[in-house]
């Protein structure tokens, strides 16, 4: 503890990061201040039903309970990573879009700029959903069409709004701040929800609502057995996060006038996990939206039925586990270039001992990549449900274990762990760079 709090004194000695950390923990204020601000034309307990049903109740726990309080950032940010979705997938398949993607960080402004109008759409599309399933609790004077058509505009905009406020709030962390703005808020928005599931443990002790009639001992042991889990997920994710291969580069030595140059040995690291929580967060909003727009236009029909119970099935986490899994090569496939890592160690004339440039260097950079990389996805997807799996299995001898908080799930667990890891790998960095010790040391 004494190392620790040393380290964190020393990052507050050097004014950028202290004001990166403060700008940071101010956007996160700002993002959580604005869970609380209502939506104007709406009743108080417009989402609450809502809020209570599976879909939602994610949605809900995510959002940090802004969607159950009806604020303006009740949709979250889901928009702007199903539209980041939506232009990964068009990157791949529109070749003016790859070349975009080519030109550096001039062309990757464009596609954030295309990226934002596309999340501001599909956020106005969502919004104008979210008031359909809650028109009935909508607070008009009269009953106008002029008054009916300002409320529904009043809504539409405000939801829409707060979705935009939240994507600037995200950018703007990952420009003056420290981490990934996008997964700073979803970070910011669980963590809300910590204390909810302490009392939710209190409660399971207690003997009330879930686990009311059973004997205080079998109460003891399920209470320990999700600590145990939750602490074993996260030992995995931390394992997995700092386990990479080393390929060993060489450099030959070159004679440059009466220096010379090169000769020093290094490696290319290939991470197990390189995509971080992105094919978890982009797996669960491919899930979620085609259940939130058949929740939003057909609810209570027999596909909306149909769907509910699918979410709740063994299918939905083998699907889930599938999509995680899929995710992870096509985050591999669009930011990792074997091709480009040959060239560059060719022209600085390094080369992997026993292998040749050209070809089949960039062939065995890219079977090591892939075997690391199944390894990485398939141990992702493996965590990712475990959680649920275990909560299934436990609710097929008491029914009750079935609806424990999601907040103990295993996706909520990698989101957190994840997202701690990689801001505190960009501390590190910062510290390394003015010879500070760091946190994974």
């Amino acid at each position: 503890m004494k190392s620790l709090f040393t380290i964190v004194v020393n990052a507050f000695k050097i004014p950028e990061l202290r004001k990166k950390i403060y700008m940071t923990l101010l956007l996160v204020v700002i993002f959580r201040i604005g869970c609380f601000i209502a939506i104007p034309g709406l009743e108080a307990d417009a989402l609450t039903s809502l809020a209570g049903n599976g879909l939602f109740k994610f949605m809900d726990l995510l959002t940090g309970s802004a969607f159950r309080n009806i604020s303006i950032f009740a949709m979250g940010i889901s928009p702007y990573i199903n539209a980041s979705i939506i232009m990964q997938l068009l990157t791949v398949a529109i070749p003016a879009l790859e070349k975009l993607q080519k030109e550096g960080q001039e062309g990757r402004k464009v596609i954030t700029r295309i990226t934002r109008y596309v999340a501001l759409g599909l956020g106005l599309f969502q919004a104008i959903m979210l008031y359909i399933q809650v028109e009935g609790f909508t607070i008009t004077i009269g009953n106008s069409f002029i008054s009916s058509a300002f409320t529904f505009l009043l809504i539409v905009i405000s939801f829409t709004t707060g979705t935009a406020i939240l994507v600037w709030l995200g950018e703007k962390i990952t420009e003056v701040g420290i981490g990934n703005g996008i997964s700073m808020i979803i970070f910011a928005g669980i963590v809300a929800n910590a204390p909810s599931a302490a009392r939710m443990l209190y409660g399971l002790l207690s003997g009330k609502e879930i686990l009311a009639g059973l004997h205080l001992v079998l109460r003891i042991v399920i209470v320990l057995a999700i600590l145990i889990v939750f602490l074993a997920v996260i030992m995995a994710v931390v394992w997995m996060e700092g386990g990479e291969r080393r390929i060993p580069v060489q450099y030959a030595k070159r004679v440059v006038g009466r220096k010379i140059y090169g000769g020093q040995n290094t490696h290319i690291p290939l991470r197990v996990n390189s995509s971080g929580v992105l094919p978890i967060i982009f797996a669960m909003s491919m899930l979620q939206f085609p259940a939130t727009i058949v929740a939003f236009t057909a609810r209570g029909s027999k596909f909306d039925t149909w769907l509910n119970n699918f979410n709740n099935s063994w299918w939905y986490l083998l699907l889930y586990a599938v999509l995680i899994v899929a995710f992870t090569f096509f985050y591999n496939m669009v930011y990792f270039d074997p091709v480009d890592i040959a060239n560059n160690l060719k022209k600085n004339g390094g080369f992997i001992p026993g292998l040749r440039p050209g070809r089949p260097t960039v062939e065995f950079i890219k079977n090591s990549s892939r075997k690391i990389t199944t390894f990485g996805a398939f141990f992702l997807a493996a965590l990712a449900v475990l959680p649920s799996f275990l909560q299934k299995v436990s609710s097929l001898f008491y029914k009750n274990l079935g609806s424990l908080n999601l907040w103990f799930g295993g996706t909520t667990v990698l989101i957190l762990v994840g997202v701690a890891l990689e801001t505190v790998r960009q501390l590190e960095s910062q510290m390394l760079m003015r010879h500070y010790k760091g946190f994974l040391e």
